[in-house]
Formats: structure tokens, sequence, C-alpha cells
């Protein structure tokens, strides 16, 4: 028996020492692009084995044939099997996977895919087609109807846009447009009788992309059909049709008549309105009735009337337009009247007018031929006549009538067919009759009386009564002294007092004329009558009558002789040559005189007449020696002159009264060179423009009082201060030279360079005397450089938020060249966001290099610091070369904050904030964390608790003090609020403190946020031992962590970390690590069940690396008594001990299996909770649970009547803390919900009664209304709750 006893705990001590641990499904969610094509990768299962053992997968679920996975040993790929669609809905897919032994733990295991979508589907309108009616005058912008489609896809693929894509006709693309909302709307004109009554759109509503799996983005659209009517509306004036109109009637048509029928329509076809005529002016011919007919309304009479009557119809409609009036439109009428020979023809005398008269005269000189014009016209009031016209009388022969045959209305001329008959010496008058006959109707004549006077010719020429006549007259007698009067007489009586006179030839009208009508010969020009040159004259006095019949007789005329000639020089000029510096001597000066000599008529006496140099010369009266009186001076001499002097020698007679003559003397003086030149400036002073070779300068200009080229021509030279820049030439200029100064043709003169010259200019004459002059020459700027932007020194700072109009800085740029008209264009204005350089429109550059704010900009410190605006500089007054800078000018605009961003709080991500229940004054118990997008001091933020309140289990709220204080730190741009009690807190209080934080900035702004702080006893401090140094726990603290959250699902939270020496080895050196296990939802693992999770084969492998030796709350004293090698030594004990050990051995087996089923049981309870049961916020030492029978560290629902594999009564006590309760379901609905907890020890956790599920409840909404809340308890990182 013992024997037996021993083999069967050596089996048990086997099969644990090499049981197979299950794998695990390491992740639940998964992500899947829903146009990912069949047959490729979906997704990866995470799952380890800790055996590390192959592991096989296998799908199920409702949806599990969306996808496969290799039946065989694979790494867990899962491939699409068929086309996913997100919009079908979650799919239901679970996962199994095995080792070689066994499967998973929990499995099948339910996976959450996550379908993300792909743009797959089109937008869909509401209607398959849309109609409208709408009047042609709708204004712009009118709307029609409202489009709708819907896209079943999500994010930007669900945005619709739309748009019209066509039209029929195409006008329509124009006239309607849709807007972002669908809303269709009119956008141009529209006229149901030009362009169209009726339009069909095609409306396009096309989504706004997305993409999933591949790279490509993927456009979906769709379109509809859309019926627009248009309404005509009574916009339109009428239309006549065929105008204008014209048409013929006979006059004397009967009244009533009928004419012609006018019609006109209503253009608005689709109103079609009834039209009214009407004339515009009332016509006394002709009316209109109401359907446009026009009728005879009076007696016609063409001749009074005229050949066309113009008349003007109106059409009217009979209902008011748009405008409230109706409408009308005009046509112009002509009638034509047709003639009726009614009328008999009539003789009319013709002037500025024509009046009727039977009487006409004429006049025509005898015996001549032509027309006699007698003034008359012939009319017949008939359009188309025929009057024969004929004359009577006794001498009807002598005449004939002009025209023959007339028309509607001729002139009628007598012509002189006989002009024998026309004799002024037997008759004076004739008398005749104009006989006018109609020929279409000779009934219709007329008769009128013509008489013509015969005029008389004149035919005599008139007579002198002597052939010669003689007269004699003293020379040079005064002018219009008569020489004689002759008249002639002619028998001819219309001649009478009409006879002219006249003088031939013609030649002697210059000394002698007659007067016209009285034969008055006098003397016209009595200066010409010069005895010695002519004693007779003999001319011809012709008569003429009024038709200038001549008659004529001879006159003589002698001339008697008087003192009438003065002294002529024998020469016409003297000229004399003297040297300069010699006196001019005996020069005679002879004259003659015509007069008799002898007499005092011809005695002559030499005078010099007074002039510029009669002083300096003499002359002898009687003989005319002249001589000078000094040697003479060239230089004394106008240069004008060229060196002569000019005397006036007047030679006089002693006749009474005295006549006398002038002769001119030239003296020609030889010049010498005895003069210098001078220049007529002491110095001169010339500008240039700078650039332009050979460009002129200036003249200086120099004279030399010498007279003769030869001795005063002068040249010029440039000696120096030229620099080969200049060149001189001379050129005259009376009475001197210019020396002309020009740029020379090689030479570009640089204002830049030399803004001025000062040239020795040299004058010599051919004698080679000189004189010298200074010549400054300074160069004009002509503007050839390019503007240059100076440096801008100081920053140029713009506050945020700023809409100031006045410039924030300036440009200024310079330009060498003195005369420029600068003008700067911007070039680019960029602002620095996030440290990258983006365009933007934050200023502009005005042309005086002003820069301002963009009225339309937005300045945003937090948006962009800083901005750099380029712009160019351009000269309008460039005359030469580039006139635009040659690079931009750059102006660095500094943003300078302003507080105008309220605090921030940050979201940390903790589920809560736990307080220990023996926290007492200033424990920090929270933290929450701020920031502020403004910069500096406006970024500084300082925390404060405003408000305390309690929350009982009830839903009470009572002030609860100041309880809390905020002490404020900063951590870089961070800045953070430690949450601490300023007094003890009160335990027996069973609720959540509501702590109300405000963040406030420097400049006022400010933000908050509550805490929901719970608390929390020290019975979930959980202690784990490491046998290794703390150093090394320390430096492996985050994987120890990790690993532990991955073991439990649960958050670690380390308290402490401390050193201890060994109880039974003094020597060894173990690490203590106190910590809480905290889930999501606010429940917290005790010691026994983390010792059970960490006691699993996987995650003990896991965790014995870091040197785990001990989970517990208590010192474990002694290590555990090794059963098994007990038994081997006692193998030969007695068989009441061997009986004991077995008895004992089997009693804990079967209660460590149990145990593994129940916590194998739980944790399936726990996959399967409900989202709602997950997400419950439980705190862990409080008795507010979610729901009953939940344990108070697990938080599970297990169904109470679960079988465990157990009968004993005091495991089903301990499994009553795992049963599932129906209250769990309504989790929502669950307030109050209270259970008394039944513990397994005494020494475990104290019972509670109290609800935290609902406490914590509103937390999560809180925490939703402040996304940004900061709530990580410094606590667990610095002290022992």
């Amino acid at each position: 028996m013992a024997l037996i006893s021993v083999c069967v705990l050596l089996l048990c001590w086997s099969s644990l020492t090499s049981a197979n641990l299950a794998p695990s499904v390491n992740e639940i969610l998964y992500r899947v692009c829903e146009d990912v094509p069949v047959g490729e990768i979906a997704f990866r299962i995470l799952a380890t084995d800790p055996d590390n053992d192959p592991l096989t997968y296998s799908l199920s679920g409702v949806d599990a044939s969306y996808f496969s996975i290799s039946s065989e040993p694979s790494d867990g790929t899962v491939y699409v099997a068929r086309s996913l669609d997100r919009e079908r809905g979650p799919m239901d897919v679970s996962v199994t996977v095995r080792d070689p032994h066994q499967s998973c733990v929990g499995c099948p295991v339910e996976l959450v895919l996550v379908i993300d979508d792909a743009n797959d589907n089109k937008p869909i309108f509401e209607d398959a087609s849309y109609e409208a009616t709408i009047s042609e005058t709708a204004a712009i912008g009118s709307t029609l109807f409202r489009v709708l489609a819907t896209d079943a896809d999500t994010g930007p693929a669900a945005a619709i846009t739309y748009r019209v894509e066509e039209s029929v006709p195409s006008s329509g693309l124009t006239v309607f447009t849709v807007n972002s909302l669908g809303d269709v709307t009119v956008n141009g004109k529209l006229n149901y009788t030009s362009l169209s009554t009726y339009y069909r759109i095609k409306i396009n509503a096309k989504d706004g992309g997305g993409k999933c799996y591949g790279d490509v983005t993927v456009y979906q659209s769709s379109s509809v059909f859309a019926f627009i009517t248009i309404l005509d509306a009574p916009d339109m004036d009428p239309l006549f049709i065929g105008a204008p109109y014209t048409k013929s009637v006979e006059e004397n048509t009967p009244i009533g008549g009928s004419v012609l029928t006018v019609t006109a329509v209503d253009q608005d076809t689709g109103i079609n309105d009834k039209i009214d005529y009407s004339w515009v002016e009332e016509s006394p011919l002709f009316s209109i009735d109401e359907n446009g007919l026009i009728a005879v309304k009076s007696a016609i009479d063409r001749e009074v009337i005229g050949d066309t009557v113009d008349l003007t119809v109106k059409a009217t409609e009979r209902n008011v337009n748009i405008n409230g009036v109706r409408a009308t439109a005009t046509a112009s009428v002509r009638i034509t009247i047709t003639d009726m020979n009614d009328n008999s023809p009539k003789f009319y005398k013709c002037t500025d007018e024509c009046v009727p008269t039977t009487s006409f005269s004429g006049d025509v000189k005898e015996h001549s031929l032509g027309a006699v014009p007698i003034g008359m016209t012939v009319k017949d009031a008939d359009k188309i006549v025929e009057t024969e016209l004929s004359l009577d009388g006794d001498y009807k022969d002598t005449f004939t009538v002009e025209p023959a045959v007339a028309f509607s209305d001729s002139i009628v001329q007598l012509i002189v067919k006989n002009s024998e008959d026309l004799d002024y010496e037997k008759i004076q008058q004739i008398s005749l009759k104009v006989i006018a006959v109609d020929k279409l109707n000779p009934a219709f004549r007329a008769t009128a009386d013509v008489t013509i006077n015969i005029l008389d010719i004149n035919d005599h020429n008139p007579t002198f009564t002597n052939d010669t006549y003689y007269a004699k007259i003293p020379e040079h007698v005064d002018n219009g002294t008569t020489v004689i009067t002759i008249t002639a007489i002619d028998p001819d009586s219309m001649d009478q007092g009409k006879i002219t006179y006249r003088l031939l030839p013609t030649s002697i009208l210059g000394v002698f004329d007659v007067e016209l009508t009285t034969g008055r010969v006098y003397v016209k020009n009595g200066a010409l009558l010069d005895r010695e040159s002519r004693a007779l004259y003999s001319v011809t006095l012709q008569a003429q009558d009024s038709d200038l019949k001549p008659g004529s007789t001879v006159l003589d005329i002698t001339i008697t002789d008087i003192n009438d000639h003065p002294p002529v020089p024998n020469r016409g000029t003297y000229q004399e040559v003297v040297p300069e510096g010699q006196k001019l001597e005996n020069v005679k000066i002879e004259a003659t005189d015509n007069d008799e000599h002898g007499t005092p008529n011809s005695e002559l006496v030499f005078t010099i007449e007074p002039g510029p140099f009669s002083d300096d010369f003499t002359i002898d009266a009687k003989t005319g020696v002249l001589s000078s009186k000094e040697p003479l001076d060239r230089e004394s001499i106008d240069p004008a002159q060229n060196g002569k002097i000019e005397l006036k020698v007047k030679i006089s007679d002693k006749g009474v009264p005295p006549l006398s003559a002038e002769v001119n003397v030239i003296i020609n003086v030889q010049d010498i060179n005895d003069n210098k030149p001078v220049f007529q400036r002491t110095s001169y002073r010339f500008s240039v423009k700078e650039s332009e070779k050979g460009i002129f300068v200036g003249s200086v200009y120099a004279t030399d009082d010498d007279q003769t080229d030869e001795f005063n021509r002068i040249s010029f030279s440039i000696i120096s201060g030229a620099l080969g820049s200049f060149t001189i030439r001379s050129a005259r200029k009376e009475p001197g030279y210019n020396g002309n100064i020009n740029v020379d043709l090689d030479t570009e003169l640089d204002y830049e360079t030399q803004k001025s010259y000062n040239l020795e200019v040299e004058a010599a004459d051919f004698g080679q005397e000189k004189a010298n002059v200074i010549v400054e020459v300074i160069v004009v700027d002509v503007n050839d450089e390019r503007p240059e932007f100076q440096p801008i020194v100081t920053s140029v700072n713009v506050k945020e938020n700023s809409k100031e109009t006045w410039p924030i800085g300036d440009f200024s740029a310079v330009d060498k060249d003195g005369n420029h008209s600068l003008v700067y264009e911007q070039v680019s204005v960029e602002c620095r966001c996030a440290r990258e350089s983006v365009p933007c429109n934050w200023f502009v550059v005005e042309r005086n290099g002003s820069v301002i704010i963009n009225p339309e900009a937005h300045i945003d410190y937090e948006s962009c610091d800083q901005v750099t605006v380029e712009a160019n500089v351009v000269d309008e007054y460039t005359e030469k070369g580039e006139n635009s800078s040659a690079t931009p000018g750059t102006m660095v605009i500094n943003i300078l904050d302003m507080n105008d961003n309220h605090p921030e709080f940050m979201y940390s991500g903790s589920v809560f904030v736990l307080v220990s229940e023996s926290a007492s004054k200033g424990t920090s118990v929270a933290g929450v964390s701020a920031t502020d997008r403004d910069s500096g001091a406006n970024g500084q933020i300082d925390f404060q608790v405003s408000k305390v309140e309690f929350e009982d289990l009830n839903g009470r709220i009572k002030d609860a003090g100041m309880l809390f204080e905020a002490i404020t730190t900063q951590q870089k741009d961070l800045f953070v609020g430690i949450i601490q009690s300023t007094q003890k807190l009160d335990t027996t209080l069973q609720g959540k403190y509501l702590v109300t934080v405000v963040a406030k900035d420097n400049g006022g702004l400010t933000n908050t946020t509550v805490l929901d702080i719970f608390i929390i006893d020290e019975t979930y401090k959980i202690q784990l031992r490491f046998a290794t140094p703390k150093s090394e726990v320390e430096a492996k603290e985050s994987e120890i962590i990790k690993d532990l959250t991955f073991a439990t699902k649960a958050a670690v939270r380390v308290v402490a970390l401390k050193e201890s020496a060994s109880e039974t080895a003094k020597a060894t050196i173990i690490t203590i690590m106190e910590a809480y296990f905290v889930y999501g939802n606010g429940t917290a693992l005790q010691s026994q069940t983390l010792e059970k999770i960490l006691s699993e084969p996987n995650n003990y492998m896991t965790l014995s690396q870091y040197g785990l030796i001990y989970v517990g709350v208590v010192d474990p004293g002694e290590p555990p008594v090794n059963t098994g090698l007990y038994v081997l030594f006692g193998a030969v004990g007695a068989l009441i001990i061997v009986t004991a050990v077995l008895t004992t051995s089997l009693l804990c087996t079967r209660r460590n299996y149990r145990r593994k089923l129940k916590a194998a049981n739980a944790m399936k309870s726990a996959s399967g909770m409900s989202e709602n049961q997950r997400g419950g916020p439980v705190v862990p030492g409080t008795n507010l649970y979610t729901m009953e029978g939940a344990n108070p560290v697990l938080n599970l629902n297990i169904d109470a009547t679960l079988d465990m594999g157990e009968d004993s009564d005091v495991d089903k006590v301990s499994l009553n803390s795992l049963d599932n309760s129906d209250v769990g379901t309504e989790f929502e609905k669950d307030t109050k919900p209270i259970v008394k907890i039944q513990d397994e020890d005494k020494d475990g956790p104290p019972k509670y009664i109290e609800n935290l599920d609902a406490a914590l409840a509103q937390r999560d909404n809180k925490m939703t209304t402040n996304p940004l809340l900061g709530d990580d308890n410094p606590i667990f990182d610095t002290t022992d709750l």
C-alpha cells in the first residue's frame, strides 16, 4: 500500500512538472480596408504560446466566410476570401488558436474587426428626377429647388459637391447653377421668346474622394436630370407683321372704301394678348378699326393733299405688362394717291413765289435774236398731263413759244424768229397771246396776254471841234496843274453826258492825265517835266460814248525851262588806301553842274557832311581837296566797316533855291597785328549729360581787335584738365570766334566717377598772340544707375490681430542718379508657420514703399510668428539700362504675441484620480496640466482651486469648503497644477469630491475643469518581491510594468521601490515593489487574484527572469516544505502516515484543480461581458459596484449556478463572489444596487456597501466634456497611498 502511495505521489509530481501551457490571443482589435482585394492579406492574428509550440488557427462566426486562414501551422495571417463591405455593419468573426496539445484560453476569441471605409459608394439622389417651373422674369439668384444626394461612405468620401454637368440647350450651363447645399438657382437671364422655353439640365453629385488599401484616391459620382419649364411673362411689345406698309388709292375714292389691313402680334407667344389699333396722330382722311382695317374717312383730292400720305399706326395690348402698363408698338403706313385728270392748265408768274396771272411782259433789243424772258410758267395740277402751247396775234410769226408741249410744271419762253421785224425806229411795242390746251382733254385750256417792249441801240461816235490843240507849261510844275480842257460831242441821245476821255499813249500817263468826264488835261507828275531832258510832248486825246465808240484829237504840250539841275560829282565814289598809322593827304573831289555856266546856278561849294569821322578830316570849299588831320588807327574804326572810313562830301550850287549833291569818300585803313585775343568772359561754366559720346558741351568766345583775318583769326586748344575727354574746335562768330567744346567721340563721361572738370583753354591768333581762360565743366547725372535697397536697421514688429491702416514699416532705396522717381512693387509675402515658410497675404507693399496690413487678412501669432516681405524697386525716370533693383528688398516682420488664447487643459489618458483614505494635510491627490498658445508672459499659467463640492451616493452635492489647493509648476511649455489637500480628509464620507480647478494666464483669460477625486483604502496595495538588487529592478522597471500589464490587463501604478534583507538568508538582498493594479473601468486586483494570474506558467516564466519570488500583502515566512521529497524519504514509513499523506495529497490536488477551474470560468465570464459591463467605472477598495454579485476586485459577472466541479459549501461561499446577477444586464438603469459580500477569510478586505459605479458614471461624462483634462495622480509615483 505504501508503495502504491509513493507511486501515485510520484505520478502527480511528474504531471505537475511536465504540464503543457495553452496559447493565448494577445490582440483582438484589427483594422481592415474594405477594398482589400480577394486573396490579399487582411490582418495577422497576434497570438503567443508559452511553450513556443507551432500554432494553428481557425475562424468561426457568422462572417468567418469572408476570410481564410491556413489550417496548417502558420503565423496567423488572415486573407480576404470575399469582398468586404463596411456599410453592411459589424462583422462577427472569432478565432481559435491551438498548439499540438490544446486550444487557447477562452477560445474561440471574438475578434473586433474595424472595417475602414473605402470610397466604394456613389452619391445617391433622393429623387429620380426633378421638375420646376419658373417665370422668365425671375431674378438672378432665385432658387428653383434643392437636390439632395447621400453617400453611404464616411469622411471626405461622404462630402458631396454638386455641379451642372450638361444642359439641353447648352445655354443652360450658364443660366443655372447649383451650390454646395444642392440649391439650384438662376445664374443668368431667362427669356421665353429669344432663348428657350424649356431646359433639361444634368446635375452631377461628386463625393470628396477617398482611399484605403491603395494609394490612388477614388472619386464617385452620379447624375440626375432636372426638367425646368420657363413661363412666359408679358415683357415684350407687340410686333407688326410686314411693316412698313405701303398702299395706293385713287383720288376721289368714295368714303368708307377699304385701303389695307395692318396686323400686329404679341411677341409673348405664351400669352398672345389681344391687340387694339389706333393712329398715333389722328388722320382726317383715313380711319382704322379694332381689326387693323384702314378705310377712307373723307374726300381725297391729290392736288390738295399731295401724292402720298404718311401715317403712324399704333398697336396696343389689351392687358398690362410686367411694368403695369399696356405695351405698344408703332409702324409707318404710306398711302400713295393715284391721280385723276380733273384740272385745267394755268399760267403763273414766278419770282420768289408763283402767282397765277394772265398778263406778262418782256423786253428785247432791236434787231436781236434769242429768247425773250417773260417770267411765265404753265402748270397743270394733274400728275400726268400734256399741255400744247401756241401763239396768236399780229406778230405771232416773229416769235415761237418754247416748249411746244409742256408737262405738269414748265417755264415758258418766247424765241425771236425774225429779228428784222424788231426795229425801234418803226415800232416800240408788240402784243401777243399765249394759248395752253390740255392735250388729253382739249376742253381744259387757258390764255395769257404778253407785251414785248423793243429797246433802242447806240450807233454814233463822239467828235472834236479841232484836229490839233496846243498848250505850254513850265517844267517841274506842281502836280494837278491844268494844262488845257477839251470836250467832244455825240448826236446819240443815250450818250448825252456820258462821254469819257483818256490820253494816249498810255506811257504818257506817268506825266499827264485827263479827267474822265470833263476833258481837263492836268500835270500828273511835275517832277518828270525836265526841259533839259524833253521840251515837247505830243499826245492823243480820245473820247468814248456809252458803247465805247471812240473819237480822238492831237494835243502838243511845250515845256518851258527852270533851274532844276544839281551838281554832279565826276566819280560816284572816291576810294583811298592808307596804311594804319599814316595820314590821308591831297585827295581832290571834282563835280560838274548842267546849269548855265557863269551863273550862280553852276558855281560849286565843297563841305564835309557831319559823321563819325568828319572831325578828323578837312576839305577846301572851292577846290575840293580832302586831307586827314592825324595819322589813322584801324582799331578805332568799327570792325563792321572792315577798316573803312566813309565820309560824305556835299557839293552845292549857288542857285535859288540852291541845289546840291553828295559823294562818298571811302578811306581803307590797312591793318597791322598790334592786338592779341581777348576772351569775352574771365571764366566759363558749362554742364553736360554723362554717358553720351561726342555731345556738345559749350562754347567759349574770344575776339581780336585786329580787323583782318590775317591778324584776328583765332584758334583754340585745351592745354590742361581735359584728361583726353574733350575736344575743342574754332568756329567764326562775328566779330570773333567760338571755341566749341565737345565730349570726345570715344569717351563717355561718368557722373559717378568724376562730377566736374576744369579745362584751361588757350586762344591764339595767327601772329601767335595768346590768351587763356578756365572752363569748368559740370557733369550732369543721367538716370542710368539701378536703384538699391537700403538695409532695414530697426526691426519691424506688429501685434497679432492688428488692423491698423497706417504703414507698419517702409522700404527705402537709394539711386545714385540725381533725378529719379522710385516706385516699389511687391514680390512676395511669406509667413513662417511651424518653422516652414508658406505664402500668405498678411501685408501689402504700396507704391511708395510703405508696408501696410492687408485689411482682409487676420494676423495670428499662434499660426505664424514671422513674416518676410520681399519687394522690388523701379526707377520710373530711368533713361538708360535696367530700371529695377538687382536684388529684391527684404523686410522681416516679427509678429508680437497678444494675450488672445485661453489656457487649454491637457488630457493625460488616466482613468480616474484615486486618493488614499489616509491622505493627510499637504498630500498631493491629483494633477492637472495645461498649455497656453500665447507666448512669453501671456503664456504663463497659474492654477487655483475655485470650488470643492462633495457628492454622496444619492447624488446630493454640498459645499465641502476649500479642502484642496493647487500648486503651480512648469515643465518647459507645459504647466502642471499639483492638487493637494489642505487638511485631513474625512474617511467616513462615502462618495466623491468635485474639485473645480481654474487655469488663468497673466492676461486674465481663464479655463476651468472639474476633477472627480475618489477615496481608496490601502488594502489593495500589493507587494512584489524580487531577488535582485534595487538598481537592477529600477533599470528594468519599465519592462517589468509592461509585462505585468500584459499579464493582468490592468494599469500598474508603482508607489514604492525599496531594498530589504532576506530574513532567511541574511546575505541576500531583495527588492520590494509596492503597486496598485487598476482596470480601466475602475476595478482593482487583490493580492490573491494577482497571485493566481502570475502563477500561470506563461506569466511566471516571463516574470521569473526579473527575479520575482513573492506576491502578496504579508511576509511569506519560511518557504513551503517540499512534500514530494519527504514522501520519497518516508516510503518505508508507517501505513497510517502514508495513508494520511496520500489523503492530504489527493485533497490538495482536488482543491488546486477546482481553483484553476474557477479562475478559468471567471476569465471566460469576464471575456463575455458586455461593453457596458466592461466600461463601468468601479473604484477598488470600496463597496460601490455596478451589479449584484460582482467581485469587488474583478467586477466580473459569473453565473452563481455555474458548476465549478466542487460541492463543498466553503467553496460555494467563496464562489458567490463570482455569481452573475440579472441586475448587471441593466447597468444603465441600476442606480442603487447594494450587495453584501461574503469574504473567503477573516483577514480579507472590509465589507462595503458603496455604489461606486453610479458615482463614477458621472465622471465619464465630465471627461467627455473636458477632453483636455489631465488627471494623473502624482501620489502613485511619489508617496504611499
